[in-house]
């Protein structure tokens, strides 16, 4: 199984001053995230291992589900920058663990799981979870798609 959460709401980019690395969660965001956590703690999801970027925004939601799911978070910088299947396998292959989840960034989430799922196109709105059955080794067109989460589903912003 692979979940992919696309980091929970962040603010406005154009408006942070700061280096992107370091661009915190909005406090809409951490609500996106803790009600994530909580949903995903409810429904009895197992998650092996979490991979998360090194940048704040998605080390903060991962840090979120982590607690929920009584997990340590582990920075994987492959997640900060450009993501493809091949790297995406690598990830999972590097694992050696049936649940992985992976916690990062747009426009690279949307594009893979719409890849992944030989969709034309699927989008992760920020503080999504895609679940998704994946045989290995992964191909383009081969997972099968069971959840998609949008952060609206788990209740008001």
């Amino acid at each position: 199984m692979l979940h992919l959460l696309r980091h929970a709401h962040a603010g406005d980019p154009e408006k942070w001053t700061g280096p992107d690395e370091k661009r915190p969660l909005s406090k809409r965001g951490l609500r996106q995230a803790e009600r994530l956590a909580a949903f995903l703690a409810d429904h009895g999801v197992q998650v092996d291992l979490l991979l998360t970027s090194p940048k704040l925004r998605a080390s903060q939601t991962a840090d979120s589900v982590a607690e929920a799911l009584s997990l340590k978070p582990r920075i994987d910088e492959r997640l900060a920058g450009s993501l493809d299947i091949a790297r995406i396998d690598g990830l999972i292959r590097d694992a050696d663990v049936t649940n992985v989840m992976l916690v990062g960034h747009d426009p690279d989430f949307s594009s893979l799981l719409a890849e992944l799922c030989g969709a034309q196109a699927l989008a992760m709105r920020k503080g999504a979870l895609a679940t998704l059955d994946v045989p290995r080794p992964i191909r383009p067109g081969e997972a099968s798609l069971r959840w998609l989460v949008p952060p609206d589903l788990l209740g008001p912003d």
